[in-house]
Order: structure tokens, then sequence, then C-alpha cells
């Protein structure tokens, strides 16, 4: 069965080692999915931000699933919120990830059919994959 490739979306500053949990888990042959990491560290109204723009639609136009992982201040994040929408206006397949489930969501996220995982496990994520439309 062919991996299923999947967007990742995250704060930068807060929640990077969870992303890079996520490629380390997408590094064992018999993990289910394929993770791109299009990690940037660059404001989202920068003068570079264009260009970034232009390439994070594209990797997430070339991939069927969505994940944003929800970390304590992921709600903050401008990059994030703009991420989110682009991927709902190209009805990608949402999934969330909270690393603690008391975290709050992004208003993005909210009413956009998202599949969640409240947990930061294998079990919860891969769940949440499985069952997102």
């Amino acid at each position: 069965m062919a991996k299923k490739k999947i967007f990742i979306s995250y704060d930068y500053d807060h929640d990077r080692h969870y992303k890079n949990l996520l490629l380390a888990w997408n590094k064992h042959r018999d993990f289910d999915f394929s993770f791109k990491d299009h990690s940037i560290d660059i404001s989202v109204n920068s003068t570079s931000a264009r260009y970034i723009k232009t390439v994070i639609v594209n990797a997430i136009r070339a991939v069927p699933y969505f994940l944003v992982i929800v970390g304590a201040k992921t709600y903050k994040s401008n990059w994030v919120a703009w991420e989110i929408n682009k991927a709902v206006e190209m009805n990608k397949r949402i999934v969330a990830v909270k690393t603690d489930r008391l975290n709050r969501s992004p208003d993005e996220l909210m009413g956009v059919g998202a599949s969640w995982a409240m947990s930061f496990t294998y079990l919860s994520i891969s769940g949440a994959i499985f069952d997102a439309r």
C-alpha cells in the first residue's frame, strides 16, 4: 500500500520538536505516512514571504493530506492560520493533532471538517489520518 503523503503545518518557534518526531517516525519503513518538511523561519509579512508562500502553496497542492500540530501557542501563529486557510481552499483532508488536549485550537480549524488527534501518539495520529475525509 502506498504511503499517505502529508504536509505538516506547525508553529516553528514552539513546536518544531514535534515536527522532528514525525519526521523521525517517517524514516521507519513500516510507517504508514510520508511527511513533507517545508520549514521556514520568516515572518508571514516579511519581504521574502511572497516567494515562500508560493513554495508552500505548491507543497500543499502536491499532497492530499494537511496535518497541523496544535501546540500551546499555535493559535497565535499567522503562518499556521494562513496555511490552514490555503489547505481548506484546496479541499485538502485536514488532520489536527493536539500536543495537549487542553491547547487552544486555531479558529481556522473550526467548522472545516478536520479529523482530530487529541494526543501526540502514533495511534492517535494514525487514527485521525485514516479518519480524515
